[in-house]
């Protein structure tokens, strides 16, 4: 992610609509909490931090965020969204086959791309509390639901293995955006692909012809 600061409009007159600015104000300062957290942790990131990265005011971020726990979860729900654009997007042509392979490419790429927004919602959401750790979980079966419907699970016994194996995955990733290791990221794809080549059918009928 480019520094939010880089992203700033012109200053003085520059006859945008307000709309504009608000949108460009918000990008910035999301951006920015996920470039502090990144480097502080969540704990160690201060609204002051996060205006100054952004190169906004401290009215202008209150006037968009009640406080720094909401500023998070905005900047989670905009990582999420754009992570989860770009793997239902890759996931969607072709065979099953082929829509798992683009779906993990993509999903890897994603956190090897935006190592900041990826220690946003894989690490440092564990910081904040409760209602983020949900908001997590349940992300993390929405992306169940996704591999199960690619590939072909239907029975309970499937499902299950769908849900360990996107658990294995998360726990695998996770030390790899903390260990700040996006070739380490891009570097599961192989071996998971060919666990799925190897598994029969224990994770879906796809899974048998991968």
């Amino acid at each position: 992610m480019s520094d939010p600061i880089k992203r700033q409009l012109p200053r003085g007159r520059h006859g945008l609509p307000r709309e504009t600015v608000i949108a460009s104000q918000r990008d910035r300062i999301l951006g920015a909490m996920a470039a502090a957290m990144a480097e502080n942790g969540y704990v160690g990131t201060s609204v002051a931090a996060i205006i100054k990265r952004a190169g906004v005011s401290r009215e202008t971020f209150y006037e968009q965020f009640r406080s720094k726990e909401d500023c998070f979860e905005a900047a989670y729900e905009r990582a999420v969204e754009m992570l989860l654009a770009r793997t239902v997007a890759a996931a969607r042509p072709g065979t099953r086959e082929q829509r798992i392979e683009a779906m993990l490419g993509a999903y890897l790429g994603g956190l090897a791309a935006e190592p900041a927004d990826a220690r946003l919602f894989l690490i440092e959401v564990y910081a904040v509390g409760a209602a983020a750790i949900a908001r997590r979980a349940r992300l993390q079966e929405s992306f169940v639901a996704m591999v199960a419907d690619i590939l072909g699970a239907h029975t309970q016994e499937q499902l299950f293995a769908c849900q360990t194996l996107v658990a294995a995955l998360s726990a695998m990733v996770t030390a790899r955006v903390a260990a700040d290791d996006p070739d380490g990221l891009l570097a599961l794809r192989g071996p998971l692909l060919e666990l799925l080549r190897r598994s029969g059918e224990l994770f879906g009928s796809v899974a048998a012809t991968c």
